[in-house]
């Protein structure tokens, strides 16, 4: 089994993701083979006390783009939007922001 750093990459911080903070969600970007399961496991256990309720995932291709050396592409990758249950903890990493 992975361990839950590996499946959570990073958080994503936009001015769109925080505007849903106010809603319990929260976005990261995860694993491109993580699944919905793996990503709840590993929210609720890096992040002490936070239920996960939902978990939506989108896959996005990368983009393409000339280089000196012919035609490039940056890497696939996956978001994660989770959304948590209203008696969760918030998540401290997104407080400050």
């Amino acid at each position: 089994m992975k361990s839950p750093y590996e499946v959570i990459k990073r958080p994503i911080i936009t001015e769109k993701s925080m505007g849903m903070l106010d809603e319990n969600k929260y976005t990261f970007e995860v694993d491109k083979n993580a699944n919905k399961p793996e990503i709840k496991a590993a929210i609720e256990a890096i992040f002490d006390g936070v239920k996960v309720k939902k978990v939506r995932t989108m896959n996005y291709e990368g983009k393409k783009g000339r280089t000196k050396y012919g035609y490039g592409k940056r890497a696939d990758w996956k978001k994660a939007i989770v959304t948590l249950t209203d008696d969760s903890q918030e998540i401290e990493y997104f407080e400050g922001l």
